[in-house]
């Protein structure tokens, strides 16, 4: 069988710049969304700015005791209540994915957004000297999981009228970099299962698939591969947020299969 045609709709073709976006009062209202990788970083910031934006959050991550902190941080500024959802990306099996995929439908019936944002850096180092089983530990995480978790989720997301997947990609995952290993591979499978996966759906489906880029942002995951780096000479999560509430929203209904920059 043939593949349909290619007809994406740009971010350009909507004459909107993603980063500059300015998000509309309850731009997310009624809506449920998924967001990995919640206890930190990008993630917990994105899912203060989903909750305030009015979607009921499910936080996905290994910690219990830094997910419960941002159920907490929630609950008391925001007129919504999380949900914590415990699960290792390293090791989780597909039956756990589904066991997850059950306990949303359940609960919610639909899933409206998904972003992927957990991941792993590993070594910076070279391909020769990269060890094996960190190298199986980034694509596991960074790639592996995130198949599994839009696979078992993908009948909740198609429930919904208007649902959206974001992946997490990098500038190492479009132009390939000396000491990036498996981070930089993983992050060019991102690129490409979106892109295979918005080419799937856009013709029978409402879920567009887009990746976005954040760039060089204050987070634990930025330090340790910059060490000597000034954080304060980089933009906080918050300061990146206007291209994943767009690209979360429906304001972006159309958009896929792109790779946008937050920055």
């Amino acid at each position: 069988m043939t593949p349909p045609p290619n007809k994406t709709t740009s971010s350009s073709e909507k004459s909107l710049e993603p980063k500059f976006y300015q998000a509309p009062n309850g731009l997310l209202e009624g809506r449920t969304i998924l967001v990995t990788g919640a206890g930190d970083g990008i993630g917990r910031v994105a899912a203060h700015s989903f909750a305030a934006s009015g979607a009921t959050v499910i936080l996905l991550g290994r910690t219990v005791a830094k997910l419960e902190q941002v159920y907490d941080e929630i609950t008391q500024q925001d007129d919504t209540e999380p949900v914590i959802l415990p699960l290792c990306l390293e090791n989780a099996s597909e039956e756990d994915y589904q066991t997850m995929a059950d306990a949303i439908d359940e609960q919610f019936g639909k899933l409206d957004g998904l972003l992927h944002n957990a991941g792993l850096l590993g070594q910076r180092t070279t391909i020769g000297n990269y060890q094996q089983s960190t190298w199986e530990q980034v694509i596991q995480v960074n790639v592996n999981a995130a198949f599994l978790l839009t696979k078992t989720v993908m009948p909740l997301l198609k429930t919904s009228p208007d649902a959206s997947i974001i992946f997490t990609s990098s500038g190492v995952g479009r132009k390939g970099k000396a000491f990036w290993g498996a981070y930089a591979v993983s992050k060019f499978a991102t690129e490409g299962m979106a892109q295979v996966l918005s080419h799937e759906l856009e013709e029978t489906s409402n879920i567009r698939v887009n990746c976005i880029n954040p760039g060089a942002t204050r987070t634990k995951m930025r330090a340790l591969a910059y060490p000597a780096e000034d954080p304060n000479s980089l933009k906080t999560p918050k300061q990146i947020m206007p291209a994943y509430l767009y690209l979360m929203g429906a304001d972006s209904t159309g958009v896929t299969g792109q790779s946008v920059d937050a920055q």
